[in-house]
């Protein structure tokens, strides 16, 4: 066990835990000797460490804030993970009106996820925070929530929304000794987000070949490869130990240069 982050013991809170970066963020906290509680609508049956949890569902968000508070007796960090992407277009000048197109329906799925799902996950952890006067929230953000992204533009949105709950959050919870921070990946390996429908969707979208999709997120960062995922949860794992106590209210790139502000 690496105990360089001294992060052991502690109580940490992963939604989206089940696959992607979710669970490599859950892995890396393990391996460092944390109390990983993995939060994911996909479980079936709850265990200490594992809790059924539909994010956008404020009755699923308090039960399993009230489970954990039951087992453990505190939260020291919430990682904000689970999320959606899928691309769609504002308009479709080749078939207009067709799937590919967003419409309410779709943007409200993606908002009530992305955006309403962190809302209430980081208010239901950020009460018990108080009281203990201490924690850590992070945010999963994305580059594409700063620099704006071809065909995602509703994903796009809502991670831009997710950095400035960030930065307010900070405002307010930092006078009770808690820090909130955001991680904005860039293009990363291949996980369940590179679903056949969502190379289909992307390929159609951008007008490329579904193998030059791949190719242009591999080539677009300064590094000229995607990120690993262990990358984003070694980033994460930092930002909630207290070797990163100074830091709060910001968001930090793990995007290969692709974004830089």
């Amino acid at each position: 066990m690496n105990d360089w982050l001294d992060v052991q013991d502690k109580v940490i809170v992963v939604t989206g835990g089940a696959s992607g970066i979710g669970a490599a963020i859950c892995k890396e906290l393990k391996e460092n000797g944390a109390i990983v509680i993995s939060a994911d609508r996909s479980y079936k049956k709850q265990t200490a460490h594992k809790i059924p949890c539909d994010i956008t569902n404020a009755d699923d968000v308090q039960h399993m804030v009230d489970q954990v508070i039951q087992t453990y007796d505190k939260i020291d960090g919430l990682v904000n993970n689970a999320g959606m992407s899928m691309p769609r277009l504002l308009v479709d000048s080749t078939k207009p009106y067709s799937h590919y197109e967003m419409d309410l329906d779709f943007v409200q799925k993606i908002f009530t996820l992305n955006v309403f799902g962190t809302f209430l996950c980081a208010q239901a952890a950020a009460r018990i925070m108080i009281k203990q006067e201490s924690g850590v929230i992070i945010n999963i953000s994305s580059e594409c929530g700063k620099e704006g992204s071809n065909a995602q533009s509703a994903y796009s949105a809502t991670k831009g929304a997710v950095e400035s709950f960030t930065r307010s959050w900070a405002k307010e919870l930092g006078s009770y000794g808690i820090r909130v921070v955001a991680v904005a990946p860039g293009p990363m390996e291949a996980t369940a987000l590179w679903s056949e429908e969502y190379k289909r969707s992307m390929s159609y979208c951008r007008n490329v070949t579904m193998s030059d999709v791949r190719r242009s997120y591999q080539t677009s960062t300064l590094l000229h490869r995607e990120g690993r995922l262990e990358e984003v949860a070694n980033t994460v794992a930092f930002l909630l130990s207290d070797r990163a106590s100074y830091i709060t209210g910001t968001t930090i790139n793990v995007s290969g240069g692709k974004s830089r502000g």
